[in-house]
């Protein structure tokens, strides 16, 4: 079993470097990011979709109209309409939503962390007065936020994550309440500070497999893939990388401009050219939207078939993905989870007769992965399968 532990990870002069960042003021939030902070998303649409073409810009704005058209809901609507803290509703001086979507408006921070930094202001902001009456607010407050996207996986997993470690401790313990309440706080801030850091953990840990001379392939733009991949390069290892266009909101061209100013050699592809390249290719890496219960991932379109011509021409394929992605889903095939919707542009006119497949995901089943890279370990998926991960980070 390929394990390893990650506590050694971190030191404390890269603790306080990545503190720095987690100021929500300290980078200015694009304008289409604020924009649709402010509205209460549609499941027919993906609003984790529309988030990342914000904050990536990489997508025209027809491809944001055409999303904005699709939702078709009302820009009236408020998100003080949902969970609104401190007791009586009346007074609405706390909205977990609006917390959560200050949160969202740095690039960097993903959406799960987000949200968990918005529970974490839930306790410290709550008028509660027993330990009951706190965990109904968490819970009413994780609630609405699952409820703001429920096509997330990663956002759904991160609120139930935090629930099951937070509220894991007993108020019997303490003599008070408020003995109580700094103890959940206490354990909220250290959560969100664990969740903060695993993309440098996993980082770290990946680097043993990328040898000087390899060409990695890479579909999909994820954060923490690249944060593997810098780490790479500012570790002077020799490296190219391939990146898939990533249709149709281009992602693979985001990441090779990323690639491209630390000055690693990337060569960008078009989707259909992945079994044309893959003999060129000596590992897959991809990021995960959220690693189910059998071992397999749900990512972005066209990781499936990535994965099923990787192994058929024995190429590993690696995941990078953080514990809070970790979700308690199973599914069976490919149409066996909630759908993801986004629209799509072709360039051209298509007749209202013709269907078009607008899913923007799919299921990579455990057998076509070689191994997870995550801030708990090294994992094979048949360990994720026997075992769950989650509970070892609590």
């Amino acid at each position: 079993m390929w394990y390893r532990s990650a506590s050694f990870i971190l030191d404390k002069q890269q603790q306080q470097q990545n503190d720095t960042v987690t100021n929500p003021e300290s980078r200015p939030p694009s304008s289409a990011s604020t924009a649709m902070a402010a509205e209460n998303p549609n499941a027919n649409i993906s609003m984790y979709y529309q988030t990342r073409a914000a904050h990536h810009a990489v997508v025209t704005n027809d491809w944001l109209a055409q999303a904005q058209a699709a939702v078709g809901g009302n820009p009236d609507d408020s998100v003080s309409d949902n969970y609104v803290s401190g007791g009586d509703e009346e007074n609405r001086r706390y909205s977990v939503v609006d917390e959560f979507n200050n949160w969202r408006k740095q690039p960097e921070l993903a959406e799960a962390v987000a949200a968990i930094r918005a529970l974490a202001s839930v306790i410290r902001s709550s008028q509660a007065t027993t330990m009951m009456e706190l965990e109904i607010e968490l819970k009413k407050a994780s609630d609405a936020l699952k409820s703001w996207d429920t096509t997330s996986i990663s956002l759904t997993a991160g609120c139930d994550l935090f629930m099951r470690y937070v509220t894991r401790t007993s108020a019997l313990e303490y003599e008070d309440f408020n003995s109580a309440k700094s103890r959940l706080l206490e354990r909220a801030e250290k959560f969100g500070e664990i969740s903060y850091k695993a993309r440098r953990i996993i980082a770290m840990l990946s680097q043993d497999f990328i040898f000087d001379g390899c060409t990695i392939l890479v579909h999909g733009f994820s954060r923490v893939v690249l944060e593997v991949l810098r780490t790479a390069a500012q570790n002077r290892k020799l490296f190219r990388v391939f990146c898939t266009e990533g249709r149709p909101d281009r992602t693979g061209l985001r990441l090779s401009n990323e690639l491209a100013k630390l000055d690693v050699p990337v060569k960008l592809l078009i989707d259909s050219a992945v079994a044309y390249s893959m003999d060129e290719v000596d590992m897959v890496f991809v990021g995960a939207d959220g690693v189910v219960e059998s071992g397999g991932i749900i990512n972005m379109m066209g990781t499936y078939q990535t994965a099923l011509v990787a192994k058929s021409m024995n190429k590993p394929v690696y995941v990078a993905a953080e514990s809070y992605k970790f979700a308690r889903l199973y599914p069976l095939d490919q149409k066996d989870m909630v759908p993801a919707l986004r629209p799509i542009d072709f360039g051209v006119p298509i007749p209202s007769k013709v269907e078009v497949e607008t899913s923007a995901r799919d299921y990579t089943p455990p057998q076509y992965l070689t191994l997870l890279f995550t801030d708990l370990g090294v994992l094979t998926p048949s360990v994720i399968e026997l075992h769950n991960p989650c509970c070892c980070a609590i």
